[in-house]
């Protein structure tokens, strides 16, 4: 199996809240890409490498990032065996590919053939959260079906379903759908899905086929992951993994809780996510 971190972000509105603060606290994290922020003892990417390389799920991890930020990517990965980075070519959130073109690109330029876990930069999980579950649950479905693929699922507040992609399943926890943004009238479920899928090595050829459908489509329709998702469940069997909730760094409020999080809160630093 292999790991792809999506980093080619430019994190505007973190940007704009650093940019704005006054009381000096936050100036290192102007004109820093989220992935590389300081979230605890290290970088939140970081986290991401530990955990997938002691939990042993993934042989390779691959980073695709933006031109503006991809020599800070390299510099961190100097000394990482196992992680390459890969440029977009893009410079501005202007002239962004978009996550699910970004995604393309890295399976066509590292030859990806195997069972992709697909990771959002600016996310992290609570501690309950275990990679070597994951892996066992994907296995299991395997197993079944080498058509099945996994995602996440927490559940959300009420009020917050107009803020994820709200996944509705059936009684095997199999996806019946991902509505996007609901308000929660328009569901009962309050299973919100963040960026973090298995696809399997089956479903990788329809990436083309989702691009070449979208081509002529606003960049708004490529660019959430979760567009591609809930595409994908019409066409794949989708099952979820259910987690205790997440960590997304969007804008400076969200970045200080989840930096506190990790310097006061987390247990056992070693085992994270393992």
């Amino acid at each position: 199996m292999k790991a792809v971190i999506l980093a080619a972000g430019y994190g505007t509105r973190l940007q704009r809240d650093a940019a704005a603060d006054t009381s000096g606290r936050f100036a290192h994290l102007v004109g820093a890409a989220k992935p590389l922020l300081p979230v605890g003892r290290c970088a939140l990417i970081s986290h991401w490498v530990h955990s997938l390389t002691a939990s042993g799920c993934v042989d390779s991890i691959f980073v695709i990032t933006n031109a503006l930020y991809s020599s800070a990517f390299e510099e961190w990965a100097s000394n990482l065996t196992n992680v390459k980075i890969l440029s977009d070519q893009t410079t501005s959130n202007e002239g962004r590919l978009g996550a699910v073109a970004c995604l393309q690109l890295a399976v066509k330029h590292f030859n990806i053939d195997d069972h992709i876990l697909v990771i959002g930069g600016d996310t992290l999980f609570k501690e309950d959260f275990s990679l070597t579950k994951v892996k066992q649950r994907f296995s299991e479905l395997q197993a079944k079906s080498e058509d099945s693929c996994l995602l996440l699922s927490y559940q959300c507040k009420d009020e917050e379903t107009h803020k994820y992609g709200i996944l509705e399943v059936d009684g095997d926890h199999r996806v019946l759908c991902m509505k996007e943004k609901p308000h929660q009238s328009e569901t009962t479920s309050r299973r919100a899905c963040p960026c973090f899928y298995v696809l399997s090595r089956k479903s990788l050829p329809l990436l083309d086929t989702f691009m070449e459908e979208k081509k002529e489509a606003p960049i708004e329709a490529r660019d959430a992951p979760g567009n591609f998702v809930s595409w994908l469940i019409q066409r794949k069997p989708v099952y979820i993994h259910e987690i205790s909730g997440r960590f997304d760094v969007g804008n400076l409020p969200s970045y200080i809780e989840c930096d506190l999080y990790f310097r006061e809160k987390l247990q056992n630093v070693d085992s994270y996510m393992v």
